[in-house]
């Protein structure tokens, strides 16, 4: 899949530091390739489950994980979700959220381990004015890969973003 070009109005956000795209350059059914990857690191996880307060041996008891069908610990599901909307963020959103409203559909098709590689790929598959036509809706499929192309999540981001100012 190839990356959509930036246009004009993305560069010009470019300049004044903002990544993001406004409601008018997101076009449905492009798919944008992020460059960012991320290894997660056992501290990542760990990190993680201590801030959110998940002690599920899976994630971080390696005895116990060893005895389960994964043979080591997995990184803790909600820890890849929220990795994958960091590593899409600047090349979507960036400066031109005014919320997010909602991720459906998570799905973690495979785990997750200790000094696995992620990166993400988000295809836009609806956009529409609010009501008032002020702001846009976007709605993008978000898909997340490890280091040999294995999908290892799936969601769909729903995003309340500004239109491009006059």
């Amino acid at each position: 899949m190839s990356s959509t070009p930036r246009t004009a109005k993305d560069r010009a956000a470019d300049e004044s530091g903002m990544t993001g795209k406004y409601y008018e350059s997101f076009t449905e059914g492009e798919t944008i390739v992020h460059e960012t990857r991320r290894t997660v690191s056992e501290g990542d996880n760990q990190r993680f489950c201590d801030l959110t307060m998940n002690q599920q041996p899976l994630h971080l008891d390696a005895e116990f994980a060893a005895g389960t069908q994964f043979g080591e610990r997995v990184v803790n599901g909600l820890y890849t979700l929220s990795l994958a909307v960091g590593l899409t963020v600047p090349d979507t959103t960036a400066g031109t959220v005014v919320a997010n409203l909602g991720y459906d559909d998570v799905e973690h098709p495979a785990p997750v381990f200790h000094g696995d590689t992620l990166r993400a790929e988000t295809t836009v598959t609806n956009t529409r004015l609010t009501s008032d036509e002020e702001r846009g809706v976007v709605t993008m499929q978000v898909d997340v890969y490890k280091q040999d192309d294995t999908l290892v999540c799936s969601f769909e981001r729903t995003a309340l973003v500004e239109r491009t100012p006059e």
